[in-house]
């Protein structure tokens, strides 16, 4: 890379990822992860349970360091804070009420307690919170309260391992407006994984897709939804005998659910349907989708969608 060129990547990049690698023993966790992350994105990690998600979010917060390879960051100089993140575990004081957790963040990074405190609270939802301790908040007002320890500093790049993972579809909802807020009002450029993956499809401006601690792809939240294919699903009363109709009429279905089928492509209606009944199948429900960002994934993997 010419220098010219190296200083537009890491101008347009808060990171940049090269030939990372990490071992546990003889055991390789990373391998050659090289790509870069884009100044302003919201770029989701997607893999499987052990695919490498969480050691590269450890990797790129410093929590460790590479055994091979480079991480550069392109944040505001070395400043403490310029990098916030929840790993695994929001670290919270559950003695503590939301407002001294806070204070007690500020005293570890060095940083005035004023009333940017005050402010922080209310953009998480928790000012009204009082002096209840945190031990008796609801686990998503405890993941905003972490969510809001790591914006003590200030930081250019959240990094955030699970962060609605064991919430209820209100503190899922909750949490996704609070991180498109920091997305688009603070322009905090944001790394995430999630195991729901039609969840984070809501937030991703970017995807990695990681398996075996390998990236097998990387892609834009656009170029996904414009990936070109189609998938049908069938609701019926017998899904095994639908399936030789629709190899029949040239498709690859699978059975997804008791009385669910689902293949690639699309077909007229009253073709499935008198098809169907020819062969003694009823038809309940016909549904033709785009392609998602599950089965993206499972396109790029195989095997079953759940990560």
């Amino acid at each position: 890379m010419g220098s010219d060129a190296a200083v537009k990547a890491m101008t347009d990049d808060v990171i940049v990822l090269s030939g990372v690698g990490k071992k546990y023993g003889k055991s390789t966790i990373l391998k050659d992860i090289t790509f870069n992350i884009p100044k302003g994105s919201v770029y989701g990690l997607v893999g499987r349970n052990g695919a490498g998600k969480t050691t590269l979010m450890r990797l790129m917060t410093g929590l460790q360091k590479c055994d091979e390879g480079s991480i550069s960051l392109n944040v505001a100089g070395d400043r403490i804070g310029a990098v916030g993140a929840i790993v695994e575990l929001a670290s919270i004081y559950t003695n503590l009420s939301a407002r001294d957790n806070l204070v007690f963040q500020y005293m570890n990074l060095g940083q005035k307690v004023d009333e940017s405190l005050d402010e922080l609270l209310t953009f998480v939802g928790l000012a009204d919170t009082g002096k209840k301790h945190a031990g008796k908040f609801s686990l998503g007002m405890r993941q905003r309260l972490g969510i809001a320890m790591a914006l003590v500093g200030n930081p250019e790049l959240l990094v955030l391992d699970e962060p609605v993972n064991g919430l209820d579809p209100q503190g899922i909802l909750e949490v996704r407006n609070l991180l498109l807020r920091l997305s688009r009002e603070k322009g905090i450029t944001i790394v995430i994984s999630s195991h729901i993956l039609s969840e984070l499809s809501k937030l991703a401006t970017h995807y990695a897709f990681i398996e075996e601690g390998r990236v097998v792809k990387t892609a834009t939240a656009h170029e996904i939804e414009n990936a070109g294919k189609k998938f049908t699903t069938i609701t019926c009363d017998d899904p095994g005998k639908i399936l030789p109709v629709l190899s029949g009429l040239g498709f690859s279905p699978r059975i997804i659910a008791q009385d669910k089928v689902e293949f690639e492509g699309e077909e007229k209606l009253t073709t499935l349907v008198t098809t169907a009944l020819d062969a003694g199948v009823e038809i309940s429900k016909v549904d033709t989708q785009e392609t998602d960002l599950e089965r993206f994934f499972v396109g790029l993997v195989g095997g079953d969608p759940n990560v």
